[in-house]
């Protein structure tokens, strides 16, 4: 894939429910602010609806205690393979990295769900600092909402 050189991909088991995740996720964003309070403060939706693609959705999220903004068009939101593609239009992140698609998908193996986050960008300088943190920060993200359901 010659637009996105880079990637990287995490995978956590979710005890809480895949299904619960992918829905949450995909159709009630705006929720996370109160699920995980000290990575989300707010999503909002800028264009179409929550759960549809081609709609953009606004984050205000903190990560590595820096208070940032990312714009994203939602795409590829597919409720088969519970997978939702999240592409960067703006934000923070864009400073550093180029056509960058955040990718969360849902799947099953010997009956434990398991989400994967996957990352595809481009560096703007090969001097910048791969988005290990952002990586990190999608991990600590998936288990908060984890520990949250399960309460």
């Amino acid at each position: 894939m010659a637009e996105f050189p880079c990637k990287l991909i995490a995978q956590v088991a979710f005890k809480a429910g895949g299904d619960v995740f992918h829905q949450l996720l995909a159709k009630k964003p705006q929720h996370l602010a109160n699920v995980t309070p000290g990575k989300i403060q707010a999503c909002n939706l800028h264009q179409g609806n929550y759960g549809t693609n081609g709609s953009v959705i606004q984050w205000n999220y903190t990560l590595d205690g820096k208070a940032l903004i990312a714009k994203q068009l939602l795409h590829d939101i597919d409720e088969t393979k519970k997978q939702i593609k999240f592409k960067m239009l703006e934000g923070d992140l864009l400073e550093l990295y180029k056509n960058m698609v955040f990718t969360v998908h849902v799947e099953t193996k010997g009956g434990v769900d398991f989400i994967t986050w996957t990352i595809d960008y481009e560096l703007i300088n090969p001097d910048n600092l791969h988005p290990l943190s952002t990586l990190n920060w999608t991990i600590e993200f998936t288990k908060e909402i984890e520990a949250h359901i399960l309460g």
